[in-house]
């Protein structure tokens, strides 16, 4: 059989996992946990396929020395890609294990079975995975595809079953974990000064009194990159308030009027590509054409933890504690800014405290390697603030959708078109010719910070993620028009393009319905074929009592629902609002379709997780700027989701025998397009443009 995608690169089944005493399956991924469950996800998946108690499961944390290599945690791709992985590989360790055993004892395979990791003959002789793996080159062998013959298949125990999340009791009882947290013997912290604004450079600096000031280790500039390092985290903050009042910088002007966003990015140079399916109907059986326009602002990823990482260079070796989501590709990225080999550099990830893409935790990497080349042997700590955060993180990118639909006589849609302007949606670092981290492009000799692009279509796509309709409509084209002038840093944000285009979709779709006088979720149905749509949308109606559903003044409900980059799970949401002085969301009922659940209690997590930063999306979060600079740098002035604002949220799993699918991201377009529709079904005005704030009622409004 043909090996999973991760396995392919990963052959080495010793890679993978080991046996260590006492009675410990050692695992090791290349998936890193970000406060998404995913460990104790796979060692479920490894416990059942070895017969192995799950307590006796530890997952390593990964490391790129020993590691496979299974690129970004991202996309809501880990059950699929290392879970297969996995799978895989336990499957064959146990064949081989049993095939082994069978041939010392004289036995066939087929009559052995393994009961907690023992192997046992029908005569009574045993022996555990343990004893076997002290053989020389027991897991010294490359996956070579084997699959047990039917009804080999182990029986499930862990999976389909909600595991207690292995991250969780440090979390709850404030032990160090997170990366924030960490301490490593001869500890140095250090902070960065960045500049005033995006694009300044640094024209001077009297590093004088900062540099003699109390615990000051040392004072570093190259170029328009200054920083310090002391002997303690105040001591460094201390120094870093002298250096940013001594610098003196060179700003420009140069970013567009944030107003103005939706045409700024029409008007930019492009790189268009368009992806259609079937020829347009003829003019003559178009009865009437319907056209809306929509966007989204840029976003933040908001964290509740600002950045953090640790690095310390011995000798030629550099190592860095990170919690990036793709530690290989920011392993590269060190490489090419430091001008090493790749092997040596070495990336231990540990978990930070809120990741939703590719947020700073890459650049405060290269902050602490820049300055820890300072001062050899000693580990050097940065820590960014809150407004290094929300002021030079990269940004989702800003959006501007136009739809248009063809009708019939019938009011059939006969024709449909979405296009698509956007900055890319990823500059992660390990994807080109330099280095993707902040601090190299401001260095004397810069590293020429890369343009943001798309992923493949075939992976999902990224600006025209889930552009693509769902629904099964004669005749579609969906245009991209990437845009090549990047006045804000952007790259992936949760879901990617793929919230713009949903809330878009899916609420023309609901202009489409009302104004045929249609009930919304029965004009949905009328377009889908495909039984797994029908069924979370037909789920979540019953949830949310849609049919029976009785407002009073000033409510509405409204649905959503896609299947998350055309090729993942399946969500439908309800929504239920109170329109008062500002939008409330009361309610939300959520229907999902991942295939195989490992571990139910995580996927509701992960749906109700992703719906509820939707609704922050939706209702509040938007990046605020002038023509020099980010001005949105405190919770202040960037607003997010309260816990007094959370809504009650029920969520319907439908298991099914079917391959895993990622739930991460699969609830965020639904969400924000619920909410847009049910604001419509209470007020009986469109907000097209997002954030949906009083201001924007009252405009829809006049």
């Amino acid at each position: 059989m043909a090996l999973p995608a991760s396995l392919q690169r990963n052959p080495l089944l010793g890679r993978w996992l080991g046996f260590v005493a006492p009675q410990t399956v050692e695992v090791r991924s290349g998936k890193v946990e970000i406060g998404q469950g995913i460990l104790t996800a796979l060692a479920q998946i490894v416990a059942d396929e070895l017969g192995v108690p799950l307590d006796s499961v530890r997952m390593r944390a990964a490391n790129t020395a020993h590691s496979p290599d299974e690129a970004v945690t991202s996309g809501s791709m880990s059950v699929q890609e290392s879970g297969a992985a996995l799978r895989q590989v336990c499957t064959e360790v146990r064949m081989l294990f049993l095939q082994d055993m069978a041939q010392q004892w004289g036995l066939t395979p087929e009559v052995l079975r393994v009961q907690a990791g023992v192997a046992w003959a029908p005569d009574g002789r045993h022996t555990s995975y343990w004893d076997w793996a002290v053989q020389a080159d027991a897991l010294q062998r490359s996956a070579a595809g084997l699959s047990p013959a039917s009804g080999e298949a182990m029986p499930l125990a862990a999976a389909g079953q909600s595991a207690p999340r292995s991250d969780l009791p440090d979390k709850i009882f404030g032990l160090p974990r997170y990366i924030q947290d960490l301490d490593l013997p001869g500890l140095l912290h250090g902070r960065i000064v960045r500049p005033a604004s995006q694009g300044a450079s640094l024209l001077e600096v009297d590093a004088g009194p900062a540099t003699r000031a109390s615990g000051v280790v040392t004072v570093l500039r190259d170029g328009s990159l200054l920083g310090v390092i002391a002997d303690s985290v105040a001591q460094a903050d201390a120094a870093h308030g002298q250096l940013v009042q001594a610098a003196q910088w060179h700003e420009v002007a140069r970013l567009p009027a944030m107003q103005a966003m939706p045409s700024w990015l029409k008007q930019q140079p492009l790189d268009t590509s368009t992806v259609d399916h079937k020829p347009r109907v003829s003019a003559a059986d178009v009865a009437r054409t319907i056209k809306a326009a929509y966007s989204k602002p840029f976003i933040a990823h908001g964290s509740i933890a600002p950045s953090c990482a640790l690095a310390r260079w011995d000798g030629g070796q550099l190592n860095v504690w990170s919690h990036s989501q793709g530690i290989f590709n920011l392993r590269r990225d060190l490489a090419l800014a430091f001008s090493l080999p790749e092997d040596a550099v070495v990336v231990q990830h540990v978990e930070g405290a809120g990741c939703y893409g590719h947020n700073a935790a890459d650049d405060v990497a290269f902050d602490a390697a820049w300055l820890a080349h300072a001062v050899p042997g000693r580990p050097v700590r940065v820590q960014w603030s809150r407004s290094d955060e929300l002021s030079w993180s990269p940004l989702g990118p800003a959006m501007a959708m136009e739809l248009e639909a063809d009708l019939d006589d019938a009011g059939q849609i006969i024709d449909w078109r979405h296009s698509v302007w956007s900055n890319g949606h990823s500059t992660r670092p390990g994807r080109a010719p330099t280095p993707a981290l902040l601090g190299a492009a401001y260095l004397q000799n810069p590293f020429e910070a890369p343009l943001a692009i798309n992923m493949p279509l075939a992976s999902g796509g990224g600006a025209e993620r889930n552009a693509i309709p769902g629904y099964d409509f004669e005749a579609w084209q969906i245009t991209c028009h990437r845009v090549l002038n990047m006045p804000l840093r952007t790259s992936a944000l949760r879901a990617l393009g793929a919230v713009g285009n949903v809330f878009a979709a899916e609420s023309f779709l609901d202009e489409i319905a009302h104004a045929s006088g249609q009930d919304p979720a029965a004009f949905r149905l009328r377009y889908l074929g495909d039984q797994r749509a029908r069924a979370v949308i037909e789920r979540v109606l019953q949830l949310s009592n849609w049919a029976a559903w009785q407002p009073r003044e000033g409510q509405g409900h409204g649905i959503g629902f896609a299947r998350y980059k055309n090729t993942g799970a399946w969500c439908a949401v309800v929504a239920e609002i109170d329109a008062g002085q500002d939008i409330r969301v009361t309610r939300l009922c959520i229907a999902v379709d991942v295939g195989r659940v490992i571990n139910p209690d995580g996927v509701i997590n992960q749906i109700e997780g992703g719906a509820l930063q939707a609704l922050s999306w939706t209702l509040k979060e938007a990046v605020r700027f002038d023509d020099t600079r980010i001005t949105s740098d405190a919770w202040e002035h960037y607003p997010i989701l309260r816990f007094t604002e959370v809504p009650a949220v029920e969520v319907a799993l439908i298991d099914s025998s079917e391959r895993s699918l990622g739930a991460g991201e699969a609830s965020l377009g639904p969400t924000a397009a619920a909410i847009g529709n049910a604001v419509f079904h209470a007020l009986g005005v469109r907000v097209r443009d997002l954030p949906i704030t009083a201001e924007r009622i009252v405009a829809a409004m006049d």
